[in-house]
């Protein structure tokens, strides 16, 4: 038995169009990609985990720290920062205020959907921009405690803002395709 809001949508849709309220029919099946990329995030927080125990662990019953692991941990959570930025916005789970538009249907949700996603694509733009300055800025500049160029520790975020655009991009286009009476009020 169907409700209202349980409408079939077209087979085409990105992930990520759909509002939280609204239920995914369908939900995509995961890839290999897919579960090799969580389970390199998995590897990338475990080892700031490990990172940060053994230098806690070293502090207390050694008296003394090893440097290079609070360096490592530190871009380690960067890293995981980005690339999980990346996951959440390819499954739709980032943070969303929506307390306004699911007050709204129809053709008026619609188009608030659609300027919010253009607002989201001009601001990640800018991040992709920016991030791409931030790189080229520091391809001469090293950690201290590691020897590592900071170019590859900063290069994660444009590589996040380039995949969040891409995933947004998608969406935008989903958004203007589907009908605007599928649009529900949440």
């Amino acid at each position: 038995m169907q409700n209202e809001n349980s409408k079939e949508y077209p087979p085409d849709h990105a992930p990520g169009v759909y509002t939280l309220h609204e239920p995914d029919l369908n939900p995509p099946k995961e890839t290999k990609a897919q579960l090799l990329f969580e389970i390199f995030c998995a590897a990338i927080f475990l080892g700031m985990i490990g990172l940060v125990f053994y230098n806690a662990f070293l502090r207390y019953v050694f008296s003394s720290s090893y440097p290079p692991s609070e360096e490592w941990a530190r871009f380690l959570f960067i890293y995981i920062t980005f690339f999980g930025a990346i996951e959440a916005f390819y499954r739709n789970k980032h943070i969303a205020v929506d307390m306004f538009v699911v007050l709204l249907k129809g053709a008026s949700r619609k188009y608030v959907d659609i300027t919010a996603s253009l607002c989201s694509i001009f601001a990640l733009g800018l991040l992709l921009y920016g991030g791409i300055v931030n790189v080229l800025q520091t391809m001469d500049t090293y950690s201290v405690a590691t020897d590592v160029n900071m170019a590859f520790i900063n290069g994660t975020l444009p590589i996040m803002a380039f995949c969040a655009l891409i995933f947004q991009l998608r969406s935008l286009a989903v958004l203007i395709r589907r009908p605007a009476d599928t649009f529900h009020k949440g």
